[in-house]
């Protein structure tokens, strides 16, 4: 189950949604470094722009934010 459930903070609201993710994945939590700025990728360091990069996979390319 771990693979398939996900859970996420919402960027804008702050609140975690559970998920089902489009792939198995170990990673089970998820967030937008970014949140409702617009720093972009080239100005994150290497570790949040994976995290950046697993979030717009994850839940906004796959996903219905509420």
């Amino acid at each position: 189950m771990k693979f398939w459930i996900g859970i996420y903070t919402h960027d804008e609201f702050g609140s975690k949604r559970i998920f089902v993710k489009h792939r198995p994945i170990w990673k089970t939590y998820f967030y937008s470094p970014r949140g409702m700025s617009d720093l972009k990728l080239s100005e994150m360091t290497i570790e949040k722009q994976n995290e950046q990069i697993l979030f717009d996979e994850f839940v906004i390319e796959n996903q219905i934010i509420e």
